[in-house]
């Protein structure tokens, strides 16, 4: 199947086109998984516990997300900033 084929396919919106793609080399970019180890006090690990716990999650899954939320927001305030000293000048 051409890319022109593919891409009707996609538009008809009638079938599913994961099948026709060779997802053995697919890849995220900047997704690509990297270990580290932090150490923290028994109560952090602690507090961390009981919210992983009370919303569900595992313990990794809830310094995931709060990591990514922050850096995010960091991100977005550095934006707004960057944009509020360029529109003062």
């Amino acid at each position: 199947m051409n890319a022109e084929e593919f891409e009707e396919k996609f538009d008809a919106d009638k079938e599913d086109v994961v099948d026709d793609l060779d997802l053995s080399t697919a890849r995220r970019v900047n997704q690509e998984q990297k270990r580290i180890n932090v150490d923290f006090p028994s109560w952090v690990v602690e507090a961390l516990d009981r919210e992983a716990a009370r919303i569900g999650v595992t313990r990794q899954s809830i310094i995931k997300v709060w990591l990514v939320e922050r850096l995010e927001a960091d991100a977005a305030n550095k934006a707004l900033s960057g944009d509020a000293a360029s529109g003062a000048r």
